[in-house]
């Protein structure tokens, strides 16, 4: 049952906030002027597919309300004038037909009931309407990992197979069916035909060239065309024929690879012992015994949220990488392209465009069916930044420059798979952990967060260059481009939006040059009605509050203002949360947000294990464990959400 929050008034905070709680306890480059512009002065008025949808084209909104103060406290602060309202938090039933077990407080709940409980930290997310309908339909999303410290009634003592099970079964994704109510609210659907979970037990089709290649067979799957499960979900994106693109992010951190850890484990992060422990309960998490089977992880997967009886399918086509989401652009001749990138330093950004246009739907299926294997056929290409304002997509092509089987790259499904290798062969740009994207639906430029990289210049690493300009970047930045021509261009022109952090910093590097409200660690982005850009953000527990991060308070969701160049804080979050994913109804009116980890413990990312008791949002019990929830923010006068 949905929680319902009350509006409650901080005398410490502008009179423009409101505090909501819950009453029921159950970066030198910065907009450069490129000299390069005659050659990116014809651009094509391409179409493209939002992250967020709800934004038109023509003339774009500004942000219309009071801008809140730095958050501070466990608690979720919107504008004045808004309501913000809890659904869905981890544990309660997604709402699958005679299995909805409640959620136990004490965390007692089973492997088997968490399979069909909304699952741990939830992140990306979409709003899948009912035909035009902004009222009701289905939200799907990502659980990106779990707090086991949390997640069982005595944390990680006495490890077992159970404790296994149920910390698969918080990972992976839901679908839920929501519903706007006669007050204005909105409650999750129960039970509902829709609802399914996506867990380490399901299964999962391969999909395009490394589907069945000697690198993804397996002793559990000698054909290499079925992976069981998903896990490391982080940002979502949504497709113009109504599927669901996830991420599979830091799949490493599963695997217990051993002392000698082969080169190509090696390059992608494995390492002797994992955090997880998942290993000591199921072999196929020992790469020693099992070494293809991290190779069938860091795809993208293609969910259809409207048919709980679809097969995910992971598109190795999109090529294998640490992926934090992917999003999608159309070009004139309505072929799609999809933009990701690597949360992980000094790692990449990729783009597929399809090789087939997008099918219409024939009688009888609907658009994702006509299109269920428009992703497995297309080219895969890497970017690469240059000083002077310009850039260009080297494809990697099997055959090209050193994507040969003498380097290393047998065959395209081994370039997929080693997607890496075959990006540092090509001399794509290592950036600064680029994260989510959104595409301008005004002005067609590509904006990516790059939310830090506190390694960039340090002894044996790579040195700052234009488009990561910072060194010991702890700051981050939201880097953009606009292809010449379509979507599909080569070419490209890019520039920093903004550079995050303190203008007040004693350290140059760690300064910014943001105008107006002050935020650091840029990570979820989305453009939302009247093509509004709204940025949220992800600092770190261990830095939050403190030192160079002291004035910026906790994270935080703001909007842009592209007329004057001005943030504005829409949002703050709980404490030691992460403000991620922005969904919005198709009349702009409603606007889904996820609270990941309130109450994250310092350190806590490196031990995945370690108990979080800095929080008990959403429920406020004395004794109770912070949850992971999904917040519903609208206007008190049912008006556009931002305008």
């Amino acid at each position: 049952m949905a929680k319902d929050l009350t509006s409650l008034e901080d005398s410490n905070r502008s009179a423009n906030a409101t505090i909501h709680q819950v009453s029921d306890p159950s970066r030198r480059r910065v907009l450069m002027a490129s000299a390069v512009t005659g050659l990116f002065s014809q651009l094509a008025g391409g179409c493209a597919t939002l992250s967020g949808a709800g934004a038109a084209m023509g003339a774009r909104g500004r942000p219309g309300f009071a801008p809140i103060a730095p958050g501070t406290g466990d608690r979720l602060v919107v504008p004045e004038g808004y309501v913000a309202q809890v659904i869905a938090p981890w544990g309660e039933p997604v709402g699958v037909a005679g299995r909805m077990p409640a959620f136990r407080l004490d965390a007692g709940n089973s492997a088997e009931d968490q399979s069909v409980q909304m699952g741990m930290h939830h992140d990306g997310l979409h709003f899948f309407p009912f035909g035009d309908r902004s009222d009701r339909g289905v939200l799907a999303m990502n659980h990106e990992y779990t707090d086991d410290g949390l997640l069982h009634p005595d944390g990680t003592a006495s490890w077992s197979a159970e404790k296994v099970r149920k910390s698969q079964a918080a990972h992976g994704l839901s679908v839920i069916e929501v519903a706007r109510v006669a007050d204005g609210s909105w409650n999750v659907v129960r039970p509902s035909r829709h609802a399914r979970r996506v867990t380490m037990s399901t299964p999962h089709a391969l999909g395009g060239p490394a589907a069945g290649h000697r690198l993804m067979r397996t002793a559990a799957d000698p054909e290499g065309r079925q992976v069981l499960g998903t896990l490391n979900n982080c940002a979502a994106g949504m497709t113009p024929w109504g599927s669901y693109l996830s991420g599979e992010e830091n799949f490493a951190g599963y695997f217990d690879a051993g002392r000698e850890i082969p080169e190509h484990h090696r390059r992608w992060g494995l390492r002797e012992k994992s955090g997880y422990r998942w290993a000591e309960f199921d072999e196929r998490f020992n790469a020693q015994k099992h070494p293809n089977e991290p190779n069938r992880f860091g795809w993208i997967v293609e969910l259809d949220p409207m048919d709980p009886t679809a097969m995910p399918i992971k598109r190795t086509a999109l090529g294998r990488a640490a992926h934090e989401g992917a999003w999608v652009a159309v070009t004139r001749d309505q072929r799609a392209v999809v933009y990701s990138g690597e949360d992980a330093r000094f790692e990449y950004l990729y783009r597929f465009v399809s090789r087939d246009p997008i099918r219409p739907a024939r009688p009888g299926q609907t658009a994702a069916q006509a299109n269920r294997d428009l992703l497995d056929h297309g080219t895969l290409y890497v970017a690469r930044f240059d000083a002077d304002g310009t850039g260009r997509w080297i494809a990697l092509v099997h055959g090209s420059g050193p994507l040969t089987a003498s380097q290393g790259f047998a065959d395209q499904a081994e370039v997929l798979i080693k997607a890496r290798q075959a990006s540092d062969a090509v001399g794509g740009t290592r950036m600064d952990r680029p994260e989510w994207i959104a595409i301008d639906p005004i002005e067609r430029w590509v904006c990516c967060t790059l939310t830090n990289n506190s390694a960039r210049g340090t002894p044996g690493q790579p040195a700052a260059d234009a488009a990561n300009p910072r060194e010991r970047n702890v700051m981050g930045q939201i880097i953009r481009w606009r292809e010449a021509g379509d979507f599909d261009g080569e070419r490209f022109e890019w520039e920093h939006l903004v550079l995050a952090g303190d203008p007040a910093n004693e350290r140059e590097d760690a300064r910014g040059n943001i105008r107006g409200d002050l935020f650091a660690c840029p990570d979820g982005i989305a453009f939302g009605p009247m093509g509004i850009l709204w940025v949220q953000t992800d600092v770190s527990a261990t830095q939050m509050h403190r030192g160079e991060f002291a004035r910026i308070g906790s994270n935080q969701m703001l909007a842009f203002d592209a007329h004057d160049g001005r943030f504005l804080r829409f949002l703050t979050g709980p404490v030691n949360c992460e403000v991620t994913g922005a969904a919005f109804t198709p009349d702009g009116r409603t606007l889904f947000v996820n609270i990941q980890h309130p109450g994250e413990s310092p350190g806590e990312r490196s031990d995945p294990r370690a108990p979080r008791r800095f929080s008990n949002w959403p429920d406020f019990l004395p004794d109770g464990r912070p949850r992971s929830a999904t917040v519903v923010i609208t206007r008190r006068d049912g008006g556009v959400i931002g305008t």
